[in-house]
């Protein structure tokens, strides 16, 4: 039976439409082949497909530190850790796939510098202890908003949260291991973990995007149980967690205005810096051209492999038929 999704010219759309909301109310999930309005489709590829590409580029910064792993410990860690991040795009590529996009259409944008993926890795990895502070900021940041989405009401992008946040959950241990055994370490080894931390802390806040009140889609997307907190409450989450942490491992924080407010029970921060978001986000960040240069290349140099699975299910197709 063909999906059908709606638009609001649709003779029976505002019906439909409450009985879709009705389901999501009651905490049903939407399936593929559900009835759905097509604005609920389309937030769910557009996120989605943003989701796996950030995982997919996600890779690059901490892939260039494989060959320079301190211990074989270390490497074997990070060498699996970059296969978890691989893997976790495939299942998002899987979960947008069930929406009706093909997965060379989501590649083509990526490629081409049209389709959007998380700031944050556009970003450099100047040292060691960067990799350590990925895995405690950034996947702890990212661990905070796929917690949400975990919740959300799309079945196929709900599931593939919570085995993500499994895998995730351990970066964000080791990484926060390896943050705190160097704040423990020599003077260069403290020195350096915090000038991670100094670097990695202001673009950890900027990745559950923009303020409420300027974000243009958090009200539908509430609406329609695709997102179940708002940015603001998940950065503030982040920092009650991760603020109390660093400064107890003697470390600092770069934001001369965070303290804690006693009567919220909140950490409260300064002012973040959304003209450096938004340059990023507009592929005028450190690293966006070689992050997208990266990918076209390694999409070029993976042809050979896609050509030969492509053979290889055409044979196994036609000896099925055969038989």
């Amino acid at each position: 039976m063909p999906v059908k999704y709606g638009v609001p010219s649709d003779p029976d759309y505002n019906e439909r439409l409450a009985e879709f909301e009705a389901r999501i109310h009651r905490g049903e999930k939407i399936e593929p082949g559900d009835w759905m309005p097509e604005e609920y489709r389309r937030q769910l590829i557009r996120m989605i497909s943003q989701h796996a590409h950030s995982e997919v580029v996600g890779m690059l910064p901490e892939g260039a530190w494989i060959t320079r792993a301190p211990t074989l410990k270390r490497k074997m860690i990070l060498v699996a850790k970059v296969q978890d991040e691989a893997g976790h795009g495939q299942y998002l590529y899987h979960a947008a796939e069930t929406l009706g996009v093909s997965r060379e259409a989501m590649l083509e944008a990526l490629l081409a510098g049209k389709a959007k993926y998380s700031s944050i890795f556009n970003y450099p990895t100047l040292t060691w202890a960067d990799i350590g502070t990925i895995g405690w900021l950034v996947d702890g940041a990212a661990i905070k908003n796929q917690t949400m989405l975990a919740a959300c009401s799309y079945g196929p992008y709900s599931r593939a949260m919570v085995r993500i946040c499994a895998e995730e959950t351990f970066h964000h241990k080791q990484g926060k291991e390896m943050v705190l055994l160097y704040a423990k370490g020599t003077p260069k080894q403290r020195q350096m973990a915090q000038d991670a931390i100094n670097r990695w802390w202001w673009p950890a806040l900027m990745m559950m995007g923009p303020h409420d009140k300027d974000s243009p889609n958090t009200e539908i997307l509430t609406r329609w149980g695709i997102k179940t907190k708002s940015n603001d409450t998940v950065r503030q989450e982040f920092i009650n967690e991760h603020a109390p942490e660093i400064l107890e491992a003697g470390l600092t924080i770069p934001d001369p205005e965070l303290r804690y407010d006693e009567k919220s029970g909140n950490w409260l921060h300064g002012p973040i810096n959304w003209d450096e978001f938004w340059q990023v986000v507009g592929g005028n960040g450190p690293m966006n051209k070689e992050r997208l240069e990266a990918r076209r290349r390694a999409h070029a140099e993976g042809a050979w492999v896609r050509e030969a699975l492509e053979a290889y299910a055409a044979k196994q197709h036609k000896t099925a038929v055969a038989v």
